[in-house]
């Protein structure tokens, strides 16, 4: 019986397997940002210890960092301190970090890919549960604890509990005006936010064979959100274009011994997963989700459910507490609902396709009076490129703020909040009560969904525009 893609990366970084003990994984890769890395480095410290392979460890200022005013000091005092923080440890320690608005510096998640630092079958491991964006290149990546992140810096190695192999499959084709942010909401719609449990997600099928990188890395960024340890895509043609020349990745002879070998990991024919799951593509219009976790979600051209709705006691109470939390009615149109902010931008949907998509359908439009629109580069490299191609000029008539890179309003830790009772629609990954601001009601979308809801005041596709 033949191997699962996620098996052979897998296998391949074993490094001690006894039973009744969880596997000892090689990492190739340790992301690190000042939110979950500095009580790691304090238990280094305790135990006079070093960091085993500090080329193998790249630190990033994301999360904190404020996307204005980026030439004085962090306010917040918290915040400060976190960066202080990860500056002195990454010293201290002899590990690469990329500074606040430096050209490299941005969401690690987006950075990664765009210097050619995340390869296929490597394993690759951050304090933060976005990891999996990196599934997207063929990489086994996953989030970790504090102790985990500690065990990494310390020995290059992880134990871990193999995983279940489930396989995603998205036949057909996409309709027009469906993206790779709608077909990852669906998913969730369909088996849950516990769906994926225990397992590894790869996407396979026609629809995902042609969807670009980036929106290969969306769907898998979001494969946490279907409970899932990690999402997975095979390295193919597009995966090789994407990378050939990146900064970090091989050059040379290398890149064609790498490129080879690459192409060998994906699942073999006669492989056999734990589960499967099949989705049609034409099936998948754009997508929102209406509740507090992005399992409650529903096509853009529907209405808000009733708790009534569902079979299971359980997800009748999350509806009820749900629609109290969001102030919505069952059965209003989607469409309907009108919303305060919109946020273009966060590691799901803050690359350069993302931009260029959502200015298409600003261009020579408006964001409607008393709307605030908010577009935040997922990383300075992504900035230089959007104002190099006008895109900021386009955003910037259209009435939205233009900002410096970062995590920003994708969660509340920065200067970059919802009000309380505020309703957003965003580009980010989670809706979860009170992650984008105390009192904050968010509603997921894609990036095209963004910018005609930006126009509109009311959650709208680009069709709606017309």
């Amino acid at each position: 019986m033949g191997y699962t893609l996620a098996e052979k990366i897998w296998n391949s970084h074993v490094v001690h397997q006894q039973a009744g003990e969880p596997d000892l994984l090689y990492v190739d890769l340790h992301l690190i940002n000042e939110v979950t890395s500095p009580q790691a480095f304090d238990g280094l410290r305790t135990a006079g210890r070093s960091v085993r392979r500090p080329e193998l460890t790249l630190g990033m200022e994301d999360h904190n960092v404020p996307t204005t005013g980026i030439d004085r000091p962090i306010a917040d005092p918290l915040s400060a301190l976190q960066v202080q923080t990860l500056r002195r440890n990454c010293t201290d320690f002899g590990i690469e970090l990329f500074h606040m608005g430096g050209i490299e510096q941005g969401i690690v998640h987006v950075v990664g890919p765009q210097l050619g630092l995340t390869q296929p079958g490597m394993t690759i491991v951050c304090g933060d549960s976005h990891t999996s964006t990196h599934g997207a290149f063929g990489a086994l990546a996953f989030g970790i604890g504090t102790s985990e992140a500690e065990h990494v810096l310390a020995t290059q190695t992880l134990p871990a509990q193999p995983f279940k192999t489930m396989s995603v499959t998205i036949e057909g084709d996409l309709p027009q005006g469906t993206s790779s942010k709608d077909v990852i909401l669906a998913l969730i719609a369909q088996i849950g936010t516990g769906g994926g449990q225990g397992y590894v997600l790869e996407y396979r099928g026609p629809a995902v064979e042609k969807m670009t990188m980036e929106a290969r890395m969306t769907m898998c960024n979001m494969s946490i959100e279907a409970g899932a340890r990690a999402g997975l895509i095979a390295p193919d043609q597009v995966t090789l274009d994407y990378l050939k020349g990146r900064p970090r990745a091989p050059q040379g002879q290398e890149w064609d011994t790498a490129a080879a070998y690459w192409l060998a990991l994906a699942t073999d024919e006669d492989a056999v997963f734990d589960a499967e799951v099949t989705l049609d593509a034409a099936t998948i219009t754009p997508f929102v989700t209406w509740g507090t976790n992005p399992g409650q979600g529903v096509p853009i051209s529907g209405s808000v459910p009733s708790p009534e709705d569902f079979d299971d006691e359980r997800d009748k109470a999350a509806a009820e507490r749900a629609l109290e939390y969001m102030g919505l009615k069952a059965g209003t149109p989607m469409k309907s609902v009108e919303v305060d902010t919109v946020f273009l931008g966060s590691c799901t949907n803050g690359r350069i396709e993302d931009l260029r998509i959502a200015a298409q359908v600003l261009q020579g439009r408006k964001v409607k009076a008393g709307m605030r629109m908010l577009v935040v580069p997922g990383s300075m490299k992504v900035k230089a490129q959007a104002e190099e191609e006008g895109l900021d000029e386009v955003f910037k008539a259209a009435g939205a703020e233009w900002r410096f890179a970062g995590c920003s309003m994708c969660l509340g830790m920065n200067p970059d909040q919802v009000g309380a009772g505020d309703r957003c629609a965003s580009t980010s990954n989670r809706n979860f009560e009170g992650r984008q601001g105390q009192g904050a009601r968010t509603h997921l979308v894609s990036p095209a969904v963004a910018a005609a809801t930006a126009v509109r005041g009311t959650i709208s596709t680009p069709a709606d525009l017309n």
